[in-house]
């Protein structure tokens, strides 16, 4: 028998609800959550008030929100399941000879749905949001509104020209607005990639067009005495942009722009492992919405049957903890180029798959 269109929507209403209730009541406790963080953090900066930690928080939940989208997918989908099984409504719907496989495929379809939104809309929000957050965030609590001041190693950046590459060394950066400038700097040159051609040291240098431009320079040679120059001009193919980007961490860039600045990182010699095990993840974040509600109602469908509801809930909660735990150890493989990006990124989602549908096809006749 074909699923009617009434109760298809019927079905996908009762999933959609369920996840909007949860959505929100997780988004609610992870806000609290964070504002009691926050203001552990600010504890000791009399300068920070209440509403700059508000500010904080609400720029971070939608970061925070995003990576709860599989869970609340997962308890949202328990919860239309054993509601509508624990009011007989699908023990109606399958004495009418409707199977389990076409009462879900609407969830099926919403949830997927939900992941391209996630991955199409929340992401690029998400990444927005959580990109005024840092900022605010070295601000306040690091007291340091220059965010290219990455550790006390100080800043390391590679170059190229039409030389050769080169690598640059600062003890201290300065940023104001488009205004870059390096302290106690230390260039590393090479002919083609590997092959050393000499050194430089400067006191200070300021990013111009397309130039370094180097005062109280000594330039060290092979084969040469060390030269000094009050004013050196050093032509790099970095600009602020570029700087800023190849070290922004991936959770701050959308969906959309992750491939094209794979690409510029690859360009200009940089690892972008990180950022490919991102892209990849959200690419196959729809279909692991789907495997959630497979998951869901391997459990939940099983109350009609046999009943023991503390059994499955627990089993439900715990089968998508570990999985989240799974999708750690895999993605920490992956970090390490241990296994390749791809394999690490959507293997939780098959694998999340192929348990949701083994057990449905062991508990289910079709």
């Amino acid at each position: 028998m074909r699923i009617s269109g009434t109760l298809s929507y019927y079905i996908g209403r009762q999933f959609l609800l369920a996840f909007l209730l949860l959505f929100t009541l997780f988004l609610f406790l992870i806000f609290m959550f964070d504002i009691v963080e926050l203001l552990r953090r600010t504890a000791s900066k009399p300068n920070v008030n209440f509403t700059s930690v508000v500010e904080m928080a609400l720029l971070k939940l939608p970061y925070l929100g995003q990576e709860l989208f599989p869970f609340a997918v997962l308890f949202g989908a328990m919860s239309a399941f054993w509601r509508l099984t624990r009011s007989n409504e699908l023990v109606i719907t399958r004495a009418a000879g409707v199977s389990a496989w076409q009462f879900m495929f609407p969830v099926l379809i919403a949830a997927f749905a939900l992941g391209v939104i996630h991955v199409g809309i929340v992401n690029h929000f998400a990444s927005a949001t959580l990109t005024r957050f840092q900022v605010l965030e070295a601000r306040h609590l690091k007291g340091n509104d220059n965010l290219l001041a990455l550790s006390g190693a100080g800043l390391w950046l590679r170059q190229s020209n039409e030389q050769g590459q080169s690598v640059v060394h600062a003890d201290q950066v300065l940023q104001q607005g488009q205004h870059v400038e390096l302290s106690n700097v230390v260039v590393f040159m090479y002919s083609g990639t590997d092959a050393f051609s000499g050194r430089m040291n400067a006191k200070k240098a300021v990013l111009e067009d397309g130039f370094w431009r180097m005062t109280d320079t000594w330039v060290y040679m092979p084969d040469s005495s060390p030269k000094f120059e009050a004013e050196y001009w050093l032509e790099t193919d970095l600009t602020l942009n570029k700087i800023q980007e190849s070290f922004a961490p991936p959770e701050t860039m959308s969906f959309w722009a992750i491939p094209e600045f794979i690409t510029q990182l690859e360009k200009a010699g940089f690892s972008a492992i990180r950022h490919k095990l991102r892209w990849h993840t959200l690419l196959a974040a729809p279909f692991l919405m789907c495997a959630m509600v497979l998951i869901a109602a391997s459990f939940t469908l099983r109350q009609s049957r046999r009943g023991a509801t503390t059994f499955v809930i627990a089993g439900g909660v715990l089968t998508g903890f570990v999985l989240y735990f799974f999708s750690d150890v895999v993605f920490a493989l992956g970090l390490s180029d241990s296994i390749p990006v791809a394999l690490a990124a959507w293997t939780p989602s098959g694998v999340a798959t192929l348990l949701g549908l083994t057990t449905l096809l062991h508990l289910e006749d079709g």
